[in-house]
């Protein structure tokens, strides 16, 4: 099960970006393969353009997407966060990344050896590193949170209306299944019905001939009379069948409307 599956993904991005734009951090959806599956937002030249940019960088910023947890500091240092996004049951369709923020302002010399470390021209690194922004600890880790809670709200309102969905459709045809079945039994209790006619005309006949018969053709009236019975009887539950059909065909009838 995939995030887009089931969630209007416009309604996403737009929940995505609305929080970019408002906290000025940078994110980006991922699905549980670790592919993104939005817009990145916010995302720095610091981090895309440079370190991400070098080979050992993005192998390091790679292994960060995939383990980071909570809010932490990065290989690069800077501020980032990673909040799983799960349905009700627990089950991790994805997360939201981000950050590339610093939490206060940043010492030149601890940046110009990470440049160093992954072969990035260190003038450029520190030129960039200049422009990221600063955040308290707190004002990261609370911007974080409210992202992680309104995605994980939306996806799993969406998941549950999915479910609701899926659920109303399999009940439509269940209900025409039914209705199916039930046109064939009432098929069947018109061809009772009609032996039962059939019955009561054989009855009444051999009635008619055991009385010209006289005597010689009482024991024949008696069959006669047991076959009428049965015929009346067919009948009678036949129509009790028809009636219940009936009630349970416009039943079937509603619930389609």
């Amino acid at each position: 099960m995939k995030i887009q599956d089931f969630c209007d993904m416009v309604k996403f991005e737009e929940i995505m970006n609305n929080w970019a734009k408002s906290t000025g951090l940078a994110t980006v959806a991922v699905g549980a393969d670790g592919k993104y599956i939005s817009e990145c937002y916010n995302f720095t030249e610091f981090c895309i353009d440079l370190t991400r940019g070098s080979e050992e960088g993005r192998r390091r910023c790679e292994k960060c997407d995939r383990e980071g947890e909570g809010v932490y500091e990065c290989h690069a240092g800077l501020m980032d966060f990673g909040i799983p996004i799960t349905l009700n049951d627990g089950t991790v369709l994805g997360s939201v990344i981000g950050g590339q923020i610093l939490p206060e302002n940043p010492d030149d010399d601890k940046f110009r050896s990470v440049a160093r470390e992954l072969g990035i021209n260190e003038d450029a690194y520190i030129e960039a590193l200049h422009k990221v922004g600063v955040k308290s600890k707190e004002q990261i880790k609370a911007s974080a949170q409210l992202l992680g809670d309104v995605i994980n709200m939306y996806v799993r309102d969406c998941y549950q209306e999915y479910q609701n969905n899926q659920m109303l459709e399999r009940l439509k045809v269940g209900i025409a299944k039914a209705a199916e079945e039930i046109s064939e039994a009432n098929e069947s209790t018109s061809k009772i019905v009609g032996f039962s006619k059939k019955q009561n005309m054989l009855a009444l006949n051999a009635s008619i001939e055991s009385a010209r018969a006289g005597e010689s053709g009482r024991g024949f009236a008696v069959v006669a009379s047991e076959v009428q019975k049965l015929a009346e009887g067919m009948a009678s539950v036949s129509k009790e069948i028809t009636s219940k059909l009936a009630q349970l065909t416009e039943t079937v009838n509603e619930l389609n409307d």
